[in-house]
């Protein structure tokens, strides 16, 4: 067992006994003076490990303490609530070794115990003083023999450091060979000064109440030796000021506020306060990275030049966001960022994008010409535009940004929509009146993502990687682009299914028997041609062919609007959830099919006019008309039956009013929809652990970047206590592999100095390979 400062202590104490061996009678005491009560903030710890300790002072039957008469007693066995068991060890703070020996000038209170000199021993030094805390480290005759600096502050130290109890659980054996001096005390009282200083600037209050005297006097050192700063003098405003410069020995505490920042969360508010420095004409600019306010600033420069868009064409407004770009762009490095507190300069890289890709419209003269253009880039405008709606989530935020897309994208969307009617109007339909896909063969399921748009499709497909291969192509959907309608033709039993000119809801019917295809009908006629229609969870038989559906993609644009852009990636997710737990189940191939696009225009559509009367039934971007009714410039018959005329919206309008949600119109956003096949990869496939090794970790600060060699796409590391429990991870997210490195942060930096495990996880989030680590560990 290894020795501590404690053990030894006990040890010695013992041996005092010992060495009264040669006496006719046993020890009747060990007498431990201390005059100038060094030891007594340690008494509560020692006396566990010291059964026999009783302690002269008030009477306190619990700790073993009282007056000297109460000691007698107890020593007799007269105090059945303190029993001992062989020699007892009396403390004596405040009490000399001379003090009792000089019987007649003894103090009265003392006078019971001056008596147990003779029967018993004192516990001193060689030269009859008593032990101070020094002597006992240092002395080699008696003590520990250790190399300790004479000094005040160590001194100092050393009763700061007992008092914390963080010396007398030490190895012996760690503090030998060493000099043991203030500095290193203090390291050992405060091993993390950068985080006790955050934690006291993040809640000055409650970290002086929980730290005691003894640590906020360690602290307060440790300020101003490290940092050159005095909590008592200085306040925490100028300590927050020296952050925000973040130079010399700031810069540690700045980085792992950058690393950490959501274990401080008062923080901010307290740099919020802080007044940036006047600089020259032409500053540097990551000089002022680090106020909060030049950022609220910007944000709000920014805020009044996105929303000066409203009144610009889209040359002016372009010409706005590639300069706001220029002048804002470098914020995007900054802190406030990573916390979320510059949502315009997040959301402006995305309008940068789309103000250079819609220079370029989709192009061509067929339909299927203009389908070709926007999957080669046609639809980054899309995703653009959404990614930048993402990122904001404020009534003035949104409005900026909606300022720049009405301004940009409107335009773009308009001149795309009226080109692909006008190839129309000349081919007199997107497609024949077949089925849209090919038939799934054995082994296959269809999943139906309700509303799957081409570029949302294109995000979907890099979440599947890690189950497997997957190719992306695109078909036309039916017109009208209705669920309805696209359902049916999406589906594999498209065939078996038409329609007829009653069908002014746009529900066709089973061919066979002319019913409607409701659900009830429509999962019927699955089965009848072998496709096992699946509720939600259900995998069915993986040897055959099945149909199921997930994702609420076209419900929640109807319902939330713009919202949906926010909502996205959580939709997604649900949707990768059940297409891995059907490869998990083993189906071989999945194929994802959509009904239809949709169009998403903060501010509404453009209002499109058509007379009540002349309507059957009126959708948003479509309507059936009256028989009565004068065809318009866009009215093609139903895909499901020709005799049934629908007019459309023209460009990107909406019949009705005010819909920043809508589809059933023509454009390539609605008309064109993703057929996503996948091969799962699951299925008897080969250990993705084998060959996989960790080649490295390294840490820098609460950032920790590893390297493994032999790693596979969809791969993912994290950092755990317990290597197979996903609960026990201590990084602020997964992180996925690229070209075999990986950068992850811990996100508690009380976790600093903890034992810890890297883990690789495979795409089931199996462990697959792991390295022990110690967090922050250099």
């Amino acid at each position: 067992m290894t020795a501590t400062v404690l053990s030894r202590l006990t040890e010695l104490l013992g041996r005092a006994v010992a060495g009264n061996s040669h006496t006719a009678a046993p020890a009747a005491a060990v007498l431990w003076p201390d005059k100038d009560r060094q030891w007594e903030p340690a008494i509560g710890l020692i006396r566990p490990s010291m059964p026999n300790l009783l302690t002269l002072g008030a009477c306190d039957v619990e700790s073993r303490s009282g007056p000297a008469i109460w000691l007698k007693c107890a020593m007799a066995g007269l105090v059945p609530e303190v029993p001992l068991n062989g020699v007892p060890v009396i403390y004596l703070p405040g009490v000399s070794r001379a003090e009792l020996r000089a019987i007649e000038s003894c103090p009265r209170d003392l006078q019971p115990l001056a008596e147990l000199q003779y029967r018993g021993v004192f516990w001193s030094q060689a030269n009859a003083r008593d032990w101070t805390l020094v002597a006992f480290l240092a002395s080699k005759n008696g003590g520990l023999g250790l190399d300790v600096a004479q000094d005040k502050a160590t001194q100092e130290a050393l009763s700061q450091a007992l008092q914390a109890g963080v010396l007398l659980d030490r190895p012996v054996s760690e503090l030998q060979g060493r000099t043991i001096n203030a500095e290193w005390l203090l390291d050992l009282l405060a091993p993390n000064p950068v985080r006790d200083l955050l934690q006291w600037m993040n809640d000055p209050h409650a970290s002086r109440a929980q730290w005691g005297d003894v640590l906020w006097d360690v602290f307060t050192k440790r300020c101003r030796s490290d940092f050159g700063f005095d909590p008592v003098a200085d306040g925490v405003l100028l300590a927050a000021e020296q952050l925000a410069k973040g130079s010399g020995r700031w810069a540690a505490v700045m980085q792992l506020y950058r690393d950490a920042f959501a274990s401080f969360p008062n923080l901010y508010d307290l740099l919020a306060k802080v007044q940036p420095p006047q600089l020259e004409l032409f500053p540097d600019q990551s000089r002022l990275a680090g106020y909060p306010q030049v950022n609220e600033q910007r944000e709000a420069a920014l805020r009044y030049a996105l929303s000066a868009c409203a009144g610009m064409d889209a040359t002016q407004a372009g010409a706005t966001v590639a300069a706001a770009e220029m002048e804002h762009g470098l914020r995007r490095d900054w802190l406030w960022t990573h916390m979320g507190r510059s949502p315009l300069a997040t959301a402006l890289v995305h309008l940068a994008e789309l103000q250079k890709l819609g220079a370029t419209l989709p192009f061509g003269q067929t339909p299927e010409d203009l389908a070709a253009s926007y999957q080669q880039g046609g639809w980054l405008v899309d995703q653009a535009a959404l990614l930048a709606l993402a990122c904001v989530q404020t009534k003035a935020d949104l409005e900026a940004v909606s300022a720049v897309l009405r301004a940009l994208y409107l335009p773009w969307l308009e001149e795309s929509a009226r080109r692909l009617q006008q190839a129309i109007c000349k081919t007199g339909a997107l497609q024949p009146a077949t089925q849209m896909v090919s038939e799934p063969g054995a082994g296959t399921c269809v999943v139906f993502v309700d509303g799957l748009r081409y570029d949302v499709a294109r995000r979907l497909q890099q979440r599947l990687q890690p189950l497997g291969q997957s190719s992306l192509a695109a078909h036309w959907t039916s017109l009208p682009s209705v669920t309805a309608s696209g359902k049916a033709w999406c589906s594999p039993v498209a065939r078996y299914i038409c329609g007829s000119a009653d069908d002014v809801d746009f529900v066709p019917r089973v061919a066979v028997d002319g019913k409607p295809l409701s659900g009830h009908h429509f999962r019927k006629l699955l089965n009848d041609h072998g496709v096992q229609p699946l509720e939600k969870h259900e995998t069915g038989d993986v040897q055959g062919r099945a149909w199921t559906e997930a994702g609420d993609l076209d419900h929640f644009g109807h319902e939330h609007g713009i919202r949906l852009a926010r909502e996205l990636d959580a939709e997604l997710e649900r949707v990768f959830e059940r297409i891995s737990e059907l490869c998990d189940a083993g189906w071989k191939r999945i194929r994802i099919v959509t009904d239809h696009g949709w169009l998403l225009m903060p501010g509404g559509l453009p209002k499109s006019e058509l007379a009540r009367h002349q309507a059957e039934t009126r959708w948003g971007r479509c309507a059936v008309l009256r028989d009565s009714a004068r065809g318009t410039g866009l009215t093609f018959g139903w895909d499901w039956c020709r005799d049934l005329q629908i007019a459309y919206a023209p460009g990107i309008s909406n019949f009705i009013a005010g819909s920043e949600y809508a589809h059933g119109g023509i454009s390539l956003q609605e008309c064109l929809v993703p057929v996503l096949d996948l091969a799962c990869e699951r299925a008897g496939a080969a250990d993705p652990g084998s060959g996989l090794t960790i080649r490295s970790v390294s840490w820098k600060g609460l950032r920790c970047t590893v390297v493994v060699d032999g790693a596979s796409a969809g791969q993912r590391v994290d950092i755990r206590t317990r290597a197979g429990l996903a609960s026990s991870s201590l990084a602020a997210g997964t992180k996925v592999l690229t070209d075999g490195k990986a950068s992850l942060a811990v996100a508690d930096d009380e976790q600093a100095g903890a034992a810890a495990v890297v883990v690789v996880l495979g795409a089931d989030g199996a462990v697959l390979q792991k390295l022990a680590t110690t967090v922050g560990d250099h």
